[in-house]
């Protein structure tokens, strides 16, 4: 079927990471189990689209969302598009599939008021673990960096004396992101802490658990989720909304989207385009309230 081939081509060809990989392989194994079960074969590389359209059927019949199937045949074109490289097959059976209309939800960001309650509440922590929560919260909303992003960061992604931080993306891309004075005073403060709670002196990543040893990214998700219950009602409060605030923000203030691109490390101002609804809703705010025909 090879598979695993195909799943070797992502990880060391394609430098795709290892979360995505093993959600590709995933994707991969659910439908062969339907294609197995349905069908009696084990070799998903000569399925046809009758077949994998029984199984998306099967899919939307069981509650899937349209969301997580389009990503699940996502996985499989790509399966099917090594298998041409590699000349294993003669055409792909997802040829022609169109992907399944979904409704794009809006995901609002956390108001500037209600990051400036969040980091008030964590000012006057002293011990280790209030300081590197304020490091965190300060990190995503000054650099918009992936909740990933921020758990693989080392000692050595900062440089202080150029005040900033280097970051490795999606697929090993490297970024470089400017860090504003108050990071930089609580990452000083956090770096004193630090070496109190080290468990092995010679661990490469900057943000630490209370026991020493690398943070993860549930934890980090737990951190986020909860400050920001304290300080906000809306309905999803985690890292990427931190993150979806840091773009809106830098858009609100003017930015220029293509600058905006470059600090998500996006490989498309495409996938920037999501953050600016907020923008267009502030300048419809300002238009409304400022132009003269308005007015009367």
């Amino acid at each position: 079927m090879f598979i695993n081939e195909f799943l070797d081509y992502l990880l060391l060809e394609r430098k795709y990471s290892v979360h995505t990989v093993t959600a590709y392989n995933s994707d991969l194994s659910s439908f062969s189990e339907f294609y197995e079960k349905e069908y009696g074969e084990q070799d998903i590389s000569k399925s046809n689209y009758a077949q994998i359209r029984s199984w998306i059927i099967n899919l939307v019949d069981n509650g899937v969302s349209n969301r997580t199937i389009n990503r699940k045949i996502s996985s499989l074109k790509a399966y099917y598009k090594f298998l041409l490289k590699t000349e294993q097959i003669d055409k792909t059976p997802l040829a022609k599939h169109q992907a399944l209309k979904i409704s794009k939800k809006l995901q609002i960001p956390f108001s500037s008021v209600e990051v400036d309650d969040v980091l008030s509440g964590l000012v006057d922590g002293a011990d280790f673990k209030s300081v590197r929560d304020r490091l965190i919260v300060e990190l995503f909303y000054a650099t918009g960096m992936r909740r990933i992003e921020l758990v693989n960061l080392k000692i050595t992604s900062i440089d202080v004396v150029g005040k900033q931080i280097k970051v490795l993306g999606k697929r090993n891309k490297e970024r470089y992101i400017p860090l504003i004075p108050s990071v930089l005073v609580t990452l000083g403060r956090y770096l004193e802490l630090r070496s109190g709670v080290l468990e092995d002196p010679e661990d490469p990543f900057l943000l630490l658990t209370e026991k020493g040893v690398k943070i993860y990214e549930t934890l980090v998700y737990r951190i986020i989720n909860g400050y920001f219950s304290k300080a906000s009602s809306k309905v999803k409060k985690s890292p990427h909304i931190l993150r979806h605030s840091f773009a809106t923000h830098l858009l609100n203030e003017g930015a220029n989207l293509n600058a905006v691109k470059e600090l998500l490390g996006h490989s498309s101002l495409a996938a920037t385009q999501v953050y600016t609804h907020q923008s267009v809703a502030q300048l419809a705010k300002v238009y409304k309230q400022s132009h003269p025909r308005n007015k009367k």
